[in-house]
């Protein structure tokens, strides 16, 4: 039997759900017909590559070794058709872009606004989610790029620095402090009254670690997993929050404080897999970040 590609996506379909009935509803087959073109795969190699006889099907150890070089064989294939039909001349194209939450609100409208005007050819399709996901997505070709912090990074990552990023407490253009000629003490920030992100934001990790450090135990009145969230609820109320101090770029009715001492900063950094191919979208993306961040003048990175 001569070996074709969707043998190869029938296993990897099956290892992924450990079950052939699942398995086969993805790939709009029959449970029967999958059985069978998994055990014509198998009879072609000589070997097993499911085991069967648990409640969940797993790969042996012959199945691990050849599904890796499967999902690397896919991988590829893909990298090569987006190859094959990348336009050098921007008239159309697609990048696959994935962020951490907080660039949504204020790095990725400015740079979509960019891309659509520099090239309005290229779509888009977008992705916010963790670092720890942006990265394995990276390996796995199901991005391109990836925004997010300086590492440690998975082998096979390579990051370029941005720019950098500092947190501030943010309040309203009414509140009493908002005019304030000095940075606030970072013991004063106990007498506030915080609205903060949840704890499923490394962000939210990176402001608690801060508060640990300088002994202050903060009043949180509201807690919420969406930054426009925080963002809507700090215009309209005496609450003060801790953000990205290029949020306020954009919100004229925002207004940041700074601490002392500051926190510390972050470095913003652009992700890629370091062998994956670069097509014309992607490298065009990639200057046009560059020269945003020169623009809004951010802080360069150190």
């Amino acid at each position: 039997m001569a070996l074709e590609l969707r043998h190869l996506r029938y296993l990897l379909a099956v290892a992924d759900h450990g079950n052939f009935t699942r398995a086969a509803e993805e790939l709009h087959l029959s449970q029967p017909t999958l059985s069978q073109q998994i055990k014509q795969l198998e009879r072609a190699l000589g070997v097993q590559l499911l085991d069967r006889t648990g409640r969940t099907v797993r790969l042996t150890d012959a199945g691990e070794v050849y599904a890796h070089h499967a999902r690397s064989a896919l991988r590829d294939l893909a990298a090569a058709e987006r190859a094959v039909h990348d336009v050098q001349d921007l008239s159309r194209g697609h990048l696959r872009l994935a962020v951490t939450p907080t660039f949504t609100a204020y790095l990725v409208g400015p740079l979509t606004a960019e891309l659509h005007t520099r090239h309005p050819g290229i779509t888009l399709t977008l992705r916010e989610t963790s670092q720890d996901r942006i990265e394995t997505g990276l390996l796995a070709d199901e991005f391109d790029l990836g925004i997010a912090f300086h590492g440690p990074h998975l082998p096979g990552i390579t990051a370029t620095a941005l720019f950098t990023e500092t947190l501030t407490l943010v309040t309203s253009t009414h509140h009493p402090t908002a005019d304030r000629p000095r940075p606030l003490p970072a013991p004063e920030l106990a007498e506030r009254q915080l609205a903060l992100l949840s704890g499923d934001f490394a962000t939210r990790s990176h402001i608690d670690a801060y508060l640990r450090q300088h002994r202050v135990s903060p009043r949180i009145t509201v807690e919420a997993n969406s930054i426009q969230a925080l963002t809507e609820v700090v215009q309209r109320t005496p609450l003060a929050t801790v953000l990205p101090d290029a949020i306020t770029h954009d919100h004229p009715r925002l207004t940041p404080i700074p601490l002392d001492p500051a926190f510390p900063t972050r470095t913003v950094t652009l992700l890629h897999r370091t062998d994956a191919y670069q097509s014309a979208a992607t490298r065009a993306f990639t200057h046009l970040t560059h020269d945003l961040v020169r623009t809004r003048g951010y802080t360069p990175a150190s």
